[in-house]
């Protein structure tokens, strides 16, 4: 038996955890591109012990371009080169069998080589490689990225408003980006790993330019439709925890 998770068990998952984390980043620039999705087909690509996150009935498919900052293990400096990069991540919502809300990630699409092989080895992330770039004019993000031995390229033009605010807790826009719980699939079953941060501000966003090649890269079918719901961050400060039953 599942349990699903209620307001309050989505609201504890944001305090901050007692043990010490192993990673501060920050995340930045982010556009969350969502579309709803039939619950038994999202059902389907699961793994025994994750179940869907619905919202009204609806489950929820996206997109999420933005930049990786910082990105150190505790008590190291941030490395030139390395510490900053690009990442754009296809995912949903679960929860498990405890009713603890998640993410699942379909892919992770990264421009730095050191960063794909730690996630895939350290918190088992299905991380791709990628040529990507992002290149701001006039408050536009030109966001591209080319996973490696694919032909399509991906881009997102994108622009965040200046007005933000934190998400309404109960809202589908809260559903949707307060999310600190990511689940993996690892050689000893499903793991749980956690981040914190502050509540994202949260904007409105002006998307001029969009594909779906990347839903169509983890097996999904084209929506053939725009976003049915698309909202975007300045970023936050983050520390990573490491994975837990």
């Amino acid at each position: 038996m599942a349990f699903t998770p209620t307001l309050e068990s989505r609201l504890a998952v944001r305090e901050q955890p007692s043990r010490s984390h192993v990673m501060p980043q920050r995340w930045e620039k982010l556009a969350f591109l969502h579309w709803r999705w039939d619950v038994a087909e999202i059902q389907r690509t699961l793994p025994p012990g994750l179940f869907v996150d619905t919202f009204q009935g609806d489950a929820w498919l996206a997109i999420v371009p933005f930049y990786m900052r910082g990105i150190r293990p505790r008590f190291c400096p941030p490395v030139p080169g390395i510490s900053d990069f690009l990442e754009l991540n296809v995912r949903t919502y679960v929860h498990d069998a405890q009713g603890r809300p998640g993410v699942w990630f379909y892919s992770l699409d990264c421009n730095q080589p050191l960063a794909v092989w730690t996630a895939r080895n350290f918190f088992h992330l299905p991380y791709q490689h990628a040529r990507m770039s992002a290149k701001v004019s006039d408050g536009c993000i030109d966001y591209r990225c080319q996973r490696r031995g694919e032909v399509a390229e991906s881009r997102f033009r994108y622009r965040i408003a200046t007005d933000s605010q934190a998400a309404v807790p109960g809202s589908l826009a809260f559903f949707l980006a307060e999310r600190y719980l990511l689940f993996s699939q690892t050689p000893r079953g499903i793991r749980c790993g956690q981040v914190h941060h502050t509540p994202y501000p949260l904007a409105e966003v002006e998307l001029e330019t969009w594909d779906v090649n990347p839903l169509l890269q983890a097996g999904f079918a084209d929506p053939q439709r725009q976003p049915d719901h698309i909202i975007g961050s300045s970023g936050v400060r983050v520390v990573v925890y490491p994975l837990t039953a």
